[in-house]
Order: structure tokens, then sequence, then C-alpha cells
């Protein structure tokens, strides 16, 4: 008798291990993804543009399952697809443009995107993801000053027809080298 009750302690207490083991498991993966959210917070909170910051990453399904090194990458990602949305924009506007001088400064601005989008993102992206940092953050702060000088080229008496996308770029450049700064800094 005395090893039947022994048997069922032991499967008792079994269970109870297995149900706080289980209710351990559920509650971490809750504080994870409050635990994320914070992340997300915290770390835009220390961006020049915490709105632009967190609309980005929210916007990225992969935002509430990564850490920061993942959140700088999602962040250049964003910042490579709009500033090869604006090349393509820039592209259409060469195509359309009837005045000489207009299609030279666009020119102009597409030959500063062009190695912004085909090699100095995505060696960023890569150096990034390889934790050189310090390489990533010099490839994406070059996304800013890029864009600044295609809009320097096109303003004049006239607003800048790029002024949206320059000046778009420039911001998701500055979010993304503070997120890269705070890996830097550790």
């Amino acid at each position: 008798m005395r090893n039947s009750i022994s048997a069922t302690s032991v499967f008792l207490l079994l269970h109870v291990i297995l149900f706080s083991v289980f209710l351990q498991s559920t509650q971490c993966s809750n504080f994870s993804t409050d635990e994320s959210g914070n992340l997300l917070e915290e770390i835009c909170k220390q961006t020049p543009l915490y709105d632009l910051c967190l609309s980005s990453l929210q916007s990225n399904p992969q935002s509430s399952k990564t850490d920061v090194k993942g959140l700088a990458r999602i962040m250049a990602d964003t910042l490579l697809a709009n500033a090869a949305d604006a090349l393509n924009y820039i592209e259409g506007l060469i195509k359309q443009s009837p005045e000489p001088e207009v299609e030279r400064s666009l020119a102009y601005c597409a030959e500063l995107y062009i190695p912004v989008v085909k090699y100095t993102l995505p060696q960023a992206i890569d150096a990034l993801t390889n934790g050189q940092y310090k390489f990533a953050n010099f490839g994406i702060s070059d996304a800013a000053k890029e864009a600044d000088a295609c809009e320097k080229k096109l303003s004049g008496s006239t607003k800048s027809p790029l002024s949206d996308w320059n000046n778009l770029v420039e911001n998701l450049s500055d979010v993304a080298v503070a997120i890269v700064n705070i890996l830097i800094e550790g």
C-alpha cells in the first residue's frame, strides 16, 4: 500500500511540476510580446523621430519578435525600400521632364541615389547583420547625405519635386542611425 501512495504522490507531483512549467512558458511568451512592445517604444524614444520610428517598426510583423539588432535591420530595410522607391520616382520624372535644366538636376539626383540603393545600403545591411555596426552606421548615414545633396541641387526658386522623398529618406536614415548607435554603445 505504501508503494501505491508513493507512486500516486509522485504522479501528482509530476503533474503539478508539468502544469507549473506550462504556465511559466505561457507567461514567458506573453511577457516577451509585452517586452517587445516596450522594446519598440524604448528604442524609438532614443531616436530623433519617435513617431516615424514607431510606425515604421510596427508596420513590420517581425518587429514584435526581435531584438535591437533586428529592429535596426528592419529600419535599414525600410530605408532601402524607400530609397529604391525614390529612385524609381526620379527615373519616372526624368522621362517626363521637358526642361533640360530640370532633367539635368533629376539625373544628378538619380546618380546620387543609384549607388545608395545598389551598393551602399545593401552593404550596410550586410555589415549590420555581421555585427559591424560602425560600418553599417556609415553606410546608412550616407543615404541621408545623398538625399540632402539631391534636395539642395533641386531647391531653387521653385519647390523641389523630390522634397517629400528626400525628407523621408533623410528621416528614415536618422532613425536607423540612432538605432545602430544603440548597438554601438552596447
